[in-house]
């Protein structure tokens, strides 16, 4: 069981809603193994389910999953360990910042977080009032089904720009953005956008770590790219009938993510990441 992992499926209203249509890939579970011999665990563990339990979290029901479901709570829970073993690392040398856990946190159809009520439509989330990533596994599906971005690094991708919000609140970027938006609130898509991409660029600084010990396989970069442009503000404009208006843009374009998260993919180097800086 991984400690960092709260399980909330069975109290947040899906009731016994299966996702199934997508099982962990042969490369996801290489993935899996060439995890638990670097760090020691056993990642294949995680595919029979579990995770930590939050004493504070509402009682729930029992969790009515399917098994494809499981492994891909599995796969997502062991990609989490290993993006954070990456920060454990990386930010106290590259930063002298100590870094703490986040936790991750899965449910079904809509949750109570600390920063308010949230649906599965609003996609996987990071609040920085609890430090946690809220996650529907039914957004992988989607990811694949209407965003056209299959692969088990295109999920991780997700994960690990979820917690490089949590990298920035470690920072204090995070805070230095909200300061800068009460200033300036014409700003403040800008200023999003900058923070977006900031995290797709950590995103990629764990998929350098990712490749030097290995566990990268052919095309998974690609996968990981695709992933980031499948979000892009100007792709989902499209996708949504309207015209594409960069004003209106809270995450970047879809060259942006996929040219932000090559960049920190490329160097591993936090200081490469420096959005706010870039025009």
């Amino acid at each position: 069981n991984n400690p960092d992992v709260e399980d909330r499926r069975g109290s947040s209203g899906g009731g016994g809603m299966n996702f199934g249509g997508r099982g962990l890939g042969v490369g996801g579970i290489i993935v899996l193994v060439v995890l638990s011999l670097i760090f020691k665990r056993d990642f294949l563990g995680l595919l029979s389910g579990g995770g930590g339990a939050d004493p504070n979290a509402p009682a729930q029901g029992p969790v009515q999953s399917s098994a494809s479901e499981e492994q891909l709570k599995g796969f997502v829970a062991a990609v989490l360990d290993s993006v954070q073993t990456t920060w454990d690392a990386e930010l106290p040398q590259q930063a002298r910042v100590q870094y703490q856990h986040a936790r991750l946190v899965l449910f079904r159809d809509a949750i109570q977080s600390a920063c308010g009520f949230a649906q599965a439509a609003t996609g996987p989330f990071y609040c920085p009032g609890d430090n946690k990533v809220y996650v529907d596994l039914g957004f992988y599906q989607e990811l694949k089904d209407r965003f056209g971005a299959p692969g088990d690094f295109a999920q991780a991708y997700v994960l690990a720009h979820e917690i490089g919000h949590h990298v920035q609140v470690l920072l204090g970027t995070e805070a230095k953005m909200r300061s800068a938006v009460e200033q300036h609130p014409d700003q403040q898509n800008a200023l999003s956008v900058k923070l977006e991409l900031q995290a797709d660029c950590y995103a990629g600084v764990w998929g350098h770590d990712a490749a030097a010990h290995g566990i990268l396989e052919t095309g998974d970069v690609e996968e990981g790219l695709n992933a980031a442009a499948a979000v892009g503000d100007d792709r989902i404009q499209k996708m949504s009938g309207g015209a594409v208006n960069p004003e209106t843009f809270t995450h970047g374009s879809a060259a942006q993510r996929a040219a932000w998260f090559k960049k920190g993919m490329s160097s591993g180097r936090i200081a490469d990441c420096d959005t706010f800086a870039s025009q």
